[in-house]
């Protein structure tokens, strides 16, 4: 997958990621496979509500359907999460000292001022 689409892909998960409703859809999936209506009934959403936020995690990827017979179940795509995993993981040297982050910080701004210093000559 190139660099665009990957981009692409992340902001779709992050989209869909951004709602507390789809948030407790992921996490109730993670915990077992459901049907949309016993999802709507935890949620305490109508059908077309849950489809609706069903609809966004399936567009990201980060949800399945599967059919069986005349019921719909949802499984966590965990393969996709990964994507997001990974995102974050290029952060993971910051969290670990508080002091790089301030040294970071602190030679930003200082570039910051010296860029508009020569700007004023």
């Amino acid at each position: 997958m190139n660099e665009k689409k990957k981009a692409q892909q992340l902001d779709l998960m992050f989209d869909a990621l951004a709602n507390e409703h789809r948030r407790a859809i992921i996490y109730s999936l993670s915990l077992q496979p459901s049907s949309i209506s016993q999802l709507a009934l935890k949620q305490g959403l109508s059908l077309p509500a849950i489809h609706k936020h069903i609809k966004l995690l399936e567009n990201a990827k980060i949800v399945k359907r599967q059919k069986s017979g005349r019921v719909n179940f949802l499984t966590l795509n965990r393969a996709s999460l990964r994507g997001i995993q990974d995102w974050l993981l290029q952060f993971h040297a910051y969290w670990d000292s508080g002091t790089e982050s301030l040294e970071n910080y602190a030679h930003t701004i200082q570039y910051q001022k010296n860029l508009v210093t020569q700007e004023k000559k």
